[in-house]
């Protein structure tokens, strides 16, 4: 049996399972390909996730995910960037879906998203929540480019820390905070919120 016949006929893999045990592969698949699949199937589910609403269909879709890394791996390694490869499969696979079934990302989270955005956002916390009530930031944040959408629900969002950030979608951390302000600054445009940089600066008090 070729390790594309094991694939093709393995179950979704559940979060936490080994490589071998969650998609039944035989033992000798490149240690580098399953080091990455250890690496990267929790952060890859947790995007799915939090994509559709529900653990089953994030399994299903990031199982398939895994099938086409494991496809076109060697080529993905010679291109020179394979986070950044991988991420695009990822996203390409769960937009796909959305097509599929004719509706917007889920964004489902635990807790306020006005907690999760920095002060830049929750300067207007009242006008935040209602935001939330109708959708509204979640649209902004669906509507944001690539890499900015990327960073944000990884960092706001899924919580990660700026360094998984980096390591996770193949950039570093300035280029990360990069990314961030530029989000940031678009989805306080799109929502209306003021610019809190040009608030003037109060007179300190004698």
């Amino acid at each position: 049996m070729s390790h594309d016949d094991a694939l093709e006929g393995a179950p979704p893999p559940a979060q936490g399972a080994g490589l071998s045990q969650s998609m039944y592969l035989p033992l000798d698949l490149p240690l580098d390909f399953e080091a990455f699949y250890l690496g990267h199937q929790e952060v890859f589910h947790a995007y799915a996730e939090v994509h559709f609403g529900t653990r089953e269909t994030a399994e299903e879709v990031i199982h398939e995910v895994f099938l086409q890394i494991h496809a076109g791996w060697m080529e993905l390694l010679s291109a020179g960037n394979l986070e950044q490869g991988t991420w695009a499969i990822v996203r390409r696979a769960v937009h796909d879906r959305l097509d599929r079934e004719g509706r917007a990302p889920a964004f489902v989270i635990n807790g306020p998203i006005a907690q999760a955005m920095d002060k830049a956002l929750a300067t207007a916390r009242d006008k935040l929540h209602k935001m939330e009530s109708s959708s509204g930031l979640y649209e902004a944040i669906a509507e944001l480019p690539n890499r900015q959408f990327e960073v944000i629900v990884l960092r706001y969002i899924l919580g990660y820390p700026t360094s998984k950030v980096a390591w996770y979608v193949g950039i570093d951390e300035r280029t990360v905070g990069h990314h961030l302000r530029r989000g940031k600054e678009r989805l306080r445009i799109k929502l209306g919120l003021p610019d809190e940089r040009k608030k003037p600066k109060q007179r300190r008090e004698a």
